[in-house]
């Protein structure tokens, strides 16, 4: 027959399991208290999933940890990935890059001047562009970029529903225009026949540009923007609904010029947005 606890003295009881009387009675008074270690550990939490929500679910533990370190809240890497994992915030992964381009053509074709060399000391020495396809409930949109190699920024950009020499040619316009139109600047892209067409090298031209392609399939050689075309679409794309061509539009404008440009920490940066690295480096 099981004997009911409350039939032994508080004493016997101490006695038997090797504690205090003292520390059984502080534990009956406090026990639906939550300790000061998990209060700190629950408003951790709170300033975490807060920060992973104002990145849109985008940042990991490390950008976070930035971020919450330039507001005053210094925490290491280990705890904030504790804090993700405790509440199941997982930031939106890599995807795999796909060749859109085509290469297969006999237009002219020029050296690659940049030979993976995708560092610069100031604005304006080196720019690199691609496309890339979006898919949308109303067909096929691609969006050209021209992506300034020293700051990572996204300096021109257009979007079409064809995927032709004009498109690369109105992003290129678009960089021209908002950089003062510079001279003597890098423009690296891939071997594309939208590349290689005669519009495009009349810009090139009429702006004292030096062009720079790509050796034939190497991915490589333009990893910069194909790195920028994989966080568009994991993270503004992938996980939202299929949209509309104007809703796409949209999206990708405010993830350029809002997201991306003037917000997203950038590991090449030390974890700075390329806006802010320009800000603080070029006088």
């Amino acid at each position: 027959m099981q004997v009911p606890l409350e039939q032994f003295s508080v004493m016997r009881m101490a006695k038997v399991l090797a504690v205090s009387r003292s520390g059984f009675y502080y534990w009956l008074k406090h026990r639906h208290k939550i300790s000061q270690r998990d209060r700190a550990r629950t408003l951790r939490d709170i300033t975490v999933k807060k920060a992973f929500e104002a990145s849109k679910g985008r940042d990991g533990a490390r950008r976070i940890q930035v971020e919450l370190a330039e507001q005053g809240n210094k925490h290491n890497l280990k705890t904030i990935s504790d804090s993700m994992k405790r509440q199941s915030l997982v930031a939106k992964a890599a995807r795999k890059f796909k060749v859109t381009t085509d290469s297969k053509h006999s237009l002219p074709v020029v050296p690659n001047l940049l030979e993976q060399d995708f560092t610069a000391d100031a604005p304006n020495q080196k720019w690199a562009g691609d496309i890339t396809y979006l898919m949308t409930s109303e067909g096929w949109l691609y969006l050209a970029v021209i992506i300034d190699l020293y700051s990572r920024q996204v300096v021109g950009w257009s979007m079409d529903h064809r995927m032709t020499a004009n498109l690369v040619g109105d992003a290129l316009k678009m960089a021209l225009f908002r950089r003062g139109l510079p001279e003597e600047v890098i423009v690296h892209s891939d071997r594309g026949s939208q590349y290689c067409s005669k519009s495009y090298r009349e810009i090139i031209n009429a702006h004292n540009l030096k062009q720079s392609m790509s050796r034939k399939g190497n991915c490589w050689d333009n990893a910069c923007v194909e790195s920028f075309f994989h966080s568009l679409k994991v993270e503004a794309i992938q996980y939202e609904p299929i949209m509309t061509k104007e809703m796409m539009r949209q999206t990708v404008f405010e993830y350029i010029e809002v997201d991306y440009n003037r917000t997203r920490r950038q590991s090449a940066l030390g974890y700075l947005s390329p806006v802010v690295i320009e800000q603080k480096n070029v006088a």
